[in-house]
This record gives C-alpha cells, structure tokens and sequence, in this order.
C-alpha cells in the first residue's frame, strides 16, 4: 500500500517547485528588454515593431493565464505548467533564428502563451491551495521572491552572454535554460494532495466567475493591477534603451533590471510578511503611491550611473511586491480553490496594462524621440491606482462566511 505523503512536506515542496519556475521563467522574460536594440539594429526596424512584440508577448501571458488558471484548478499546476514551458521552449528557438519583424512578433506571442502556463497564476495557485492561510500571503511573496532572484541573476548573465557571443546564440542557451523547468513542474502536482486545497464549497466555473464579476472589490482590484502592468513592463522593455539614449554604459541597463530584481526579493517578503498583519488593500494603495512618487522624483534626476542605478534599487522594493497582496486578497475573498483561474483574470488586466506599457512606450519615442511623456503617464496611473484600492473590503464572501458558521 502506497504510503500517502507527509501533509507538512507538501507546502516545501510545492513552494520550492514554483519557486524555481517563477526563477526561471521570469529571469528569461525580463531579460527581453536586452534584445531591443540587437534585435531592431539587425532586422532594421523602429522600436516599435519590437514594442509591439513585446506587448504582444505579455498580452498573451494576460490571454493565457485566466485558460492555464483554469487548467491547473481542473486538471492539475504540474500538467498546465508542463505545458506552458514547452511552449516558452519553442518560443525561445524560433526568436534565435528570427530573419522577419514577423518571426519576432510570432516568437514573443508563442513565449508570452508559454509563459502564462509556468508564471504566477499557476504557480501562486498551487503554492495558495497548499499552505495554511495564515502563512499564505508570506508563502506568496517567497515564490515572488525566487522569481526576483531569477530577474537579478539572469538578466545581467543574459546583457554578458549577448557582448560575449550574440544576441542569437544568447537565446539558445536560454532555450536549454528555460528546459530545466520541466524537472520542477512535477513538484507542483503535489498541491493537489493538500488537505487546505480542499477547503471552499466546489462551484463550477460558470459559478464561481459569475460570483467574482459581482462582487465589487474583485473588479476595483483587478482595475487597480492594469497599472502594475503598465508601470513594470514600460520599465523592464524600455529602461535598457532609455539609460543608452541617455549615454550611458550598455552595462548600467542590465543592472539596473538585475538591481530591480535583488531588491524585489526584499520587498515581495516584507510586503508578503505585512499582508498576513495589516490590511492588504491599504498596502497596495501605498505601494502605488510611492510609485509615483519615485516616478515623479526620477523624471527630474539627473540621470547618472548612479542615480540610475539607486532609482533601480527602490523600484526594485516596490515592483512586485503587489502580487502577493492582490493574489491574497483574492483568495481571502473567494476563498484557494479556484484562485488560479480568478487570479489568472485579474492578472489579464496587469497584462493588458503590460501590453500598452510596451507597445506606447515605442509609439511615443518614435513619435516625440524621447520617453517623457510615458514618465508622466506612469506618474498620474500610480496615483489613480492607489485610489482604485481604497474602497475594497477584504472579507469573505457570503458563500464561505455562511460555511464558517
């Protein structure tokens, strides 16, 4: 007789699996912004047509992740995600041999899709249904935390691989890299054995969307997270560029995203370690303010390696740190059992933010030659944002409050 597994050794298990995807997987992805210039200079393009893949490419992720989300809760986190890296694997070929703005614009889709099934509505999922919940939004900002580290330490190793050799071959080394998922993606599937993924009544989808679209906080927080998109992938697509416009070192743009990266880790667990204290919503309102507020300072900097690199560093505590909020509150709201699907859908608003960050940022450099104006853009969204948060109530429910009782 099959002995069943230690229930205290599942969260472990699960949350170093989805670590090590999130790592991976997010190092690869925001290592992109590297291959702006390489990639235009070689097919002869604007930034543009590389805006557009870019945003092409996160907006897949968007389209993606509510379908993976969905998958996972029915099928399983280990078969979705198993899925979803074969793609990014594919995705990551065909952009090393792009000879057409077309072939980039295809490989960016195919990787975005990919990406979806390996990312945070997958990987959060299996991590939120396998911990108990008054660890959850700390255990939430561990695996964001990996997914930083994997942004600091691949994307600068990415910038030395593209000097060293060139931008193509950079690209099939991350294709092997991106092919290490497959031995983790099996860690997910012990989510499914949790007793804590058991917990919550089993609606239908039909059901549970329905109850989701009604509910007023769930539309207020899934407006809200349209501009953590914006903000974060304006910034990772276009940073790199903007510091080399500004006559800076090629160097400075990697590490300024590696930096971003490091002090992710810091903030994803300080806010994970507070949601589980204080009110997630009012953290969230305060992340996006401050925001702004470096936004606001940046614009008027002087830009030197070292401001440039000291702006990386406090982004860097504010980038993602509002995931493992949103995704608690989600999951305080509605309850683990379809938190991959429901947060999948609030994470296709961050990405249809995600798309006009990119692809705008090219539209108004190639129309004004500089970024100014998405500078002021990202300044007033922050600010509406944290405004969005102020009204939402995180309580449960009455389905789960009347199953409390």
């Amino acid at each position: 007789m099959k002995k069943p597994i230690d229930q205290k050794l599942i969260p472990i298990i699960v949350i170093i699996g989805g670590g090590v995807l999130l790592l991976i997987s997010f190092g690869i992805r925001h290592s992109f912004g590297l291959y702006l210039l390489p990639i235009t200079n070689h097919l002869n393009t604007g930034r543009e047509v590389f805006g557009f893949a870019a945003a092409l490419q996160v907006l897949m992720i968007g389209i993606g992740s509510p379908l993976f989300g969905a998958l996972s809760d029915k099928f399983g986190s280990g078969k979705a995600s198993l899925l979803g890296i074969t793609l990014v694997i594919l995705g990551l070929a065909w952009m090393a041999n792009l000879q057409t703005s077309f072939d980039i614009i295809g490989a960016q889709a195919l990787c975005g899709l990919g990406s979806a099934g390996c990312g945070t509505a997958v990987v959060l999922g299996a991590v939120g249904r396998s911990v108990k919940v008054e660890n959850r939004t700390l255990s939430l900002g561990i695996v964001m935390a990996a997914g930083s580290f994997g942004q600091f330490a691949v994307v600068p190793f990415t910038g030395y691989l593209i000097e060293l050799v060139s931008w193509s071959q950079s690209l099939v080394f991350l294709t092997f890299f991106a092919a290490i998922m497959i031995i983790f993606s099996f860690a997910l599937n012990f989510s499914e054995k949790s007793e804590s993924s058991k917990a919550g009544s089993r609606q239908t989808v039909r059901e549970a969307l329905k109850e989701a679209f009604q509910t007023k906080s769930f539309n207020l927080l899934t407006l809200g997270f349209f501009v953590c998109g914006f903000h974060v992938t304006f910034v990772a697509v276009h940073l790199p560029a903007f510091i080399e416009d500004e006559n800076l070192p090629f160097w400075v743009g990697g590490w300024a995203l590696a930096l971003i990266g490091l002090f992710n880790i810091i903030g994803t667990l300080y806010f994970g370690y507070l949601g589980d204290r204080l009110s997630k919503k009012n953290l969230l309102a305060l992340l996006y303010s401050l925001r702004s507020l470096l936004f606001l300072v940046f614009i008027f900097l002087p830009k030197t390696e070292l401001t440039v690199l000291l702006f990386a560093c406090i982004l860097g505590i504010l980038w993602l740190s509002t995931v493992p909020l949103t995704s608690g509150i989600i999951t305080v709201v509605f309850g683990p059992y379809y938190m991959s699907m429901l947060y999948g859908i609030a994470f296709f608003s961050h990405q249809i933010g995600s798309f006009l960050g990119s692809w705008l940022g090219g539209r108004l450099f190639d129309a004004y030659g500089s970024y100014n104006l998405m500078w002021w853009i990202c300044v007033a969204l922050g600010f509406i944002s944290a405004l969005l948060h102020m009204p939402i109530k995180e309580k449960a429910v009455q389905r789960l409050a009347d199953q409390q009782i």
